[in-house]
């Protein structure tokens, strides 16, 4: 089953959306994700940006971890790492992610994502995820950077 990314993202998403992202499945701490790669996603060796194949496997992680904590309405990447193995595809070519959580706490998530391309395993990642329980987080944001003070002016040296 393919879902739609406003069924996923309670605000839309449009960055994924830019990308044409697909969410093929989600629920019970895993997450599949799919990404028909596009020629403007090439890099000068004309094979995939290596950001195209991390955005795919953070997003994977991201949504599994999100499903992992009940009444996480979205996720928030703290910390993640990858391995490219191989060219993530050229063109026309599909990825998919593959994102799971291993361990959870009350608001972290321990997940890792794999990517594929056919039967070929391009690259690794694991991520720290932080469940964020509010949906109008980035209103809570926005308010936050708006109200941080000014940073005290450098002195001056004589």
């Amino acid at each position: 089953m393919t879902y739609s990314l406003s069924e996923v993202f309670t605000n839309g998403n449009p960055y994924l959306e830019s990308l044409g992202v697909e969410v093929l499945e989600y629920g019970d701490g895993k997450a599949v994700m799919a990404l028909k790669l596009q020629p403007e996603f090439m890099n000068s060796w004309a094979v995939a940006q290596g950001g195209i194949s991390m955005t795919l496997m953070d997003v994977a992680m991201g949504l599994a971890a999100r499903t992992a904590i009940p009444d996480a309405k979205s996720s928030a990447t703290v910390d993640m790492s990858t391995s490219f193995l191989q060219p993530a595809g050229k063109a026309g070519e599909t990825i998919i992610a593959r994102g799971n959580v291993y361990h959870r706490s009350t608001t972290m998530c321990f997940c890792d994502a794999e990517l594929w391309n056919g039967d070929k395993l391009v690259a690794k990642s694991m991520g720290t995820f932080k469940a964020i329980k509010r949906v109008d987080i980035a209103k809570k944001l926005t308010h936050e950077i708006n109200e941080t003070p000014a940073a005290p002016a450098a002195s001056q040296q004589d």
